[in-house]
């Protein structure tokens, strides 16, 4: 039997989605990966077969610096950091003005391409990326069938009354105008008016007999699978899921620490450990890394403090008994914490939560919101606006945290989660289908 798997070139989507493959290949199975050329590394590494299908205009291998991008790409990473400083709507504005060239690039020749690796693949299941906009139009002009991943909150595939890029819940630390979140709503529904028009017309240029959709955010493959758990998702969304769905609660990657992590871990077992990383884009805000670091300074903790594209530098003094390196091994870090610091992205969420570790989350942008909504609510985590909280307020929800209710709240999540992982249950529901 043959997997094909559909990824962006980012680092982020693509190690979950590694994840999910990798018990078709301990079962036998062949394990193909369409990708861009700046992961193919990893796919490599990981055994399967890297086929090049490019998606997009960026790349990310591990840590995105915006030096680093193509031009075009390096402006629209300046802007966002900069937004990002504005607050909550002005992210999610920009982040929506830029969406008809960022998701849909090159729409058509991608969609043809796409349909030339299924055709030279013949894969039994294609398992996609749901941000892969022009692959998902290339498998729709071919009528082929697909199974979509959602990478993200529930919310990243809007349901009836909803609007991508538009959080369908915040935590109280954030509070925008009723005015500003009205014009955000127009903006959002004028996107995706535009790029459901633009969606289509690329399909009819592939396929003049191919069906077009009434929503491109929303249309999805024949099963949808959310990388996220149910316990954490919103019990009022439930009745509008597609039909064919399942929770995989979370799609984490075997990782071992290296040497110098290893020997870091085992020295002061006792004391709480504290893993702090804003992932491969948000690292760059090295002023909010700064006031972690503030906060955690003088605290009885140990901290692994991943600086991404920060200069460190710029964050303080840092204890001499830190672990600080640009990048770490987090999900080995984390199965032994006792507290995850994050921006609320999905794999740091979900990685922590597999763990049994409470978090506290300082979103910046997408659907970090509303997964730091669902924290709040569920009692398995605290957020803060990072624009506003001071040091001190940081200090104050990592000791809360460090306790119950929220240590007894993750431990028995991370229990549930670990006695039947998420790849295990992609592979079911795929099969099933």
């Amino acid at each position: 039997m043959t997997l094909l798997v559909v990824s962006p070139d980012y680092a982020s989507h693509l190690l979950p989605l590694l994840a999910l493959a990798a018990p078709w290949a301990r079962a036998g199975n062949r394990v193909v990966v369409a990708t861009g050329p700046g992961v193919s590394e990893r796919v490599t590494e990981a055994g399967f077969e890297w086929v090049p299908l490019v998606l997009g205009r960026g790349s990310n291998p591990g840590v995105a610096r915006t030096q680093d991008q193509p031009r075009g790409e390096d402006e629209n990473l300046a802007a966002f950091f900069e937004a990002s400083r504005h607050g909550m709507v002005a992210t999610l504005r920009l982040q929506a003005e830029l969406r008809r060239n960022d998701l849909l690039w090159q729409p058509g020749e991608t969609a043809r391409r796409t349909v030339e690796v299924v055709e030279a693949v013949a894969p039994d299941a294609v398992v996609v990326d749901h941000l892969a906009f022009g692959a998902t139009l290339g498998l729709r002009a071919a009528a082929a069938p697909y199974v979509d991943v959602v990478l993200g909150h529930p919310s990243a595939l809007p349901l009836a009354g909803e609007r991508y890029g538009v959080p369908p819940a915040w935590p109280a630390c954030f509070r925008p105008s009723l005015a500003e979140f009205a014009g955000l709503e127009r903006l959002a529904d004028e996107v995706a008016r535009l790029f459901t028009a633009d969606y289509n017309r690329a399909l009819r240029e592939v396929s003049p007999t191919a069906a077009g959709v009434d929503d491109a955010f929303g249309a999805h493959g024949d099963l949808v699978l959310y990388s996220y758990p149910e316990a954490l998702h919103d019990p009022g969304r439930a009745p509008r899921l597609p039909v064919d769905h399942a929770f995989l609660g979370s799609l984490v990657r075997d990782e071992a620490p290296d040497v110098e992590t290893a020997a870091w871990l085992g020295r002061e077992p006792g004391r709480p450990l504290v893993v702090v990383s804003f992932g491969t884009f948000l690292s760059a805000r090295a002023d909010v890394l700064a006031k972690v670091a503030a906060a955690l300074r003088g605290l009885d903790v140990r901290v692994a403090l991943a600086t991404g594209s920060a200069d460190q530098a710029t964050l303080g003094p840092l204890p001499l008994d830190w672990l600080v390196r640009p990048f770490l091994p987090q999900v080995a870090l984390v199965r032994e914490a006792e507290l995850a610091v994050t921006h609320a992205g999905n794999n740091g969420v979900t990685e922590a939560l597999n763990a049994g570790v409470p978090l506290l989350v300082l979103p910046f942008s997408t659907d970090q919101f509303a997964v730091a909504a669902d924290l709040e609510r569920t009692g398995l985590g605290l957020a803060a606006d990072p624009n506003a909280v001071a040091a001190e307020a940081i200090r104050e929800a990592v000791v809360a945290l460090l306790g119950d209710p929220y240590r007894s709240a993750a431990a028995a999540l991370g229990s549930e989660l670990r006695a039947d992982p998420g790849p295990a249950r992609a592979m079911r529901a795929i099969a099933a289908g």
